[in-house]
């Protein structure tokens, strides 16, 4: 099948706070190492909002994203809320139409949440945040789609495209955020935001590939 239900979709949300919940002792980790360890904590508090709040409600995938994406843009302190707040409301409004969402609708919600992203922070692939997570993941879906793979083969796809791209923000230097101001310093450890989205990316393509 190439594509899942967008009705269906409220699993992938509860996989995606389920994930956060579980690495929110591991993201407070990383980010300590060259920030202020409280990434986990704030993220965890987010997700976890949403997951208690909406616990009962039956919410399709994109009414869950803009339902996240408000809870963390409104309620979570540090810079990541207004972030992730934005990702994912703005991929709920390029994707509140879908009754079907197969790779190229998935690929143009990506897009949306990264050009987003991207009116707000000017950063870019290679410096070191979560742009260097997501813009990878936006290119093979969108090879994926040129290709017309099946939905499985992208979204393995993109979750490997997430992975390497948090592997690869290890050997940069920091060019926003607090941990900017240690320069070649912040060389050597991951980034807190791009591990996190990595997460979260990897988690929404396991939820979706349970509804193929």
């Amino acid at each position: 099948m190439n594509g899942f239900q967008n009705a269906d979709g409220k699993s992938i949300l509860i996989m995606m706070v389920k994930r956060i919940q579980e690495n929110k002792a591991y993201l407070g980790e990383v980010d300590g190492l060259i920030g202020d360890g409280d990434h986990g904590m704030n993220m965890n508090k987010g997700f976890s909002l949403f997951g208690t709040r909406h616990a009962e409600e039956e919410l399709s995938f994109t009414e869950g994203l803009d339902a996240l994406g408000t809870i963390l843009f409104s309620e979570i302190g540090g810079s990541m809320g207004p972030i992730y707040g934005t990702i994912f409301m703005d991929m709920a409004s390029a994707g509140e139409g879908y009754e079907t969402i197969g790779v190229t609708e998935l690929r143009t919600m990506l897009e949306a949440g990264l050009a987003g992203l991207q009116e707000i922070v000017e950063a870019k692939v290679g410096d070191k945040t979560l742009v260097d997570t997501l813009s990878p993941a936006v290119d093979a879906l969108r090879k994926a789609e040129e290709t017309q793979q099946d939905m499985k083969v992208a979204l393995e796809d993109m979750k490997a495209a997430a992975a390497a791209g948090r592997d690869s923000t290890k050997d940069m230097v920091a060019k926003y955020g607090r941990s900017s101001r240690l320069g070649e310093r912040s060389r050597g450890v991951l980034d807190a935001g791009a591990t996190s989205c990595c997460i979260i990316l990897t988690a929404m393509a396991d939820a979706m590939e349970a509804l193929l």
